[in-house]
This record gives C-alpha cells, structure tokens and sequence, in this order.
C-alpha cells in the first residue's frame, strides 16, 4: 500500500535557535543505548489521516503531544477532523473536498504549535515552548534530543523504497540508487538495539543511523510545557539562556 507523504522542502538557516547553542552534552551522563516510554502510547498511534491526505507533520504533532501528555500522566486523545483541522488553519487545505493538499512546511508548523497549539479531542489547545534545530544528518544531536524530549520531529526526503519496507514491517536504511518521492514528517520517539523508533504512519519503524544521515534534511528539538511538567530543568540544557533569547527573539 501507498501512503501520503507532505513535508514541503526545509529552509536551510531559517531558525534562529539551534540546539548545538544550548545543549553541553559534557554536562549529560552517557545516552542510554535503550531509552523512550513509548510503550506508555501502545502500538496503535492513530493514522490521523495520513494515509488519504498530506498531513504528516501535523498527525506528528499530535503523536508528539500523545506521548508527553502520556508522560505527564494524562493521556490527550487526538481525531483526525483535529489534525486536518490544524492542517487547514495554516495551509489552506480544504477537508471538505481535499483540496489544497500539498503539504506543510515545517517551520510554519513549528510557529503555529507554538502560538496557537493543536486541539485535542476534547477542544484542549496544546503547544510548544520552543523549537530548536539540529545540524542536518548529526546523529548525535539526534540521540541527545530524543534522550531530553521525546518526540523529536524529523523531515527526511522519502525514498519509494522505504514505503516497500513499511509494508512489509522491515527497518528504514541506507538506499543504494533512491527514488526519492517527497518530504516526510516523521517522530523520533525511543532507540533500542541501536535503531531510533520514529512513529509514521501510526506505527513505530525502526531507523538506522546511516539512513538518517542519508535522507535527512530538517529536524527540530520541542520544548514542550505538557513534558516538562511545570518547567523542570532538564541536565544538560542551558535553558536560562535559551529562555532569554526566546524572549529577544518573539519580542522583535
């Protein structure tokens, strides 16, 4: 089967706040070879609509949301007319008639979970603090990411063969000779037995290494209130510092 796809092309150097700025991974203890709470969602995230329509990036949203809230103690519940709701609100999408359906940037996405949020089943808007991009391809910004904040959002340029391996329950690798079919949206949620888990497609496909270093273009860190349960530092992070440029940088 055929999936949807949606991440339109990132904007190398677009954000301002950098993960590599802020994170002093000397300050953290080893990343654990094992690590994510994944299991707290279960093995059904919800398709969320991707399988008919473009919306990746915000089913991703919502998967991301799903699992901090989980973390947090309470479980928020997403419906697809919510992420095609959201969808909508900042590309002119039509869920009525399917129109408009070319997919999202993910930096507007980004700025729109940030100052609006996305509701939940229950009309709960629920957004980011900050957003923070990696260096493209650096697997160690990757590990530490998903280590401090779960959910990390990851854009790649989406081989044909992979959508064969989905189906057919194998990891996403390296791709000798690609066929490259569009941007995907896709949530780095856990790692064991040295694969990162990314939720697609509501469910969890395990990524190699060299396989994000060959089709990645764009990845953020989320700040997330829903996660940090009251703003509780997290070791490691130079969140005074991140906090006052944040503050520089929504006031110009």
């Amino acid at each position: 089967m055929t999936y949807k796809l949606g991440k339109r092309p990132a904007q190398p150097g677009a954000v301002k706040l950098r993960l590599a700025n802020y994170l002093d991974t000397s300050a953290l203890p080893p990343i654990p070879t094992s690590y994510g709470h994944e299991q707290l969602v279960g093995a059904d995230w919800g398709m969320l609509g991707n399988d008919r329509y473009g919306c990746c990036v915000w089913a991703g949203a919502a998967h991301e949301s799903m699992l901090w809230t989980r973390e947090a103690g309470a479980l928020a519940t997403y419906t697809e007319a919510n992420v095609l709701a959201a969808y909508a609100a900042v590309t002119g999408f039509n869920p009525a008639t399917g129109a408009h359906d070319d997919g999202t940037d993910m930096l507007a996405a980004c700025k729109y979970r940030q100052r609006t949020g996305i509701p939940d089943a229950k009309g709960t808007r629920h957004k980011i603090g900050a957003y923070l991009a990696l260096d493209v391809g650096d697997v160690e910004q990757l590990h530490a990411a998903a280590y401090l904040f779960d959910g990390v959002g990851i854009g790649v340029q989406f081989p044909r063969e992979w959508m064969d391996r989905f189906n057919a329950g194998r990891t996403w690798a390296t791709v000798r000779n690609p066929h490259i079919d569009g941007g995907h949206y896709v949530s780095a949620v856990c790692r064991h037995r040295n694969f990162t888990g990314v939720v697609s497609w509501g469910r969890v496909v395990w990524l190699t290494d060299a396989g994000y270093r060959q089709f990645n273009d764009e990845t953020y860190a989320y700040l997330a209130p829903e996660k940090l349960r009251g703003g509780v530092d997290m070791q490691g992070l130079d969140l005074a510092t991140l906090r006052t440029d944040l503050a520089r940088l929504t006031s110009l």
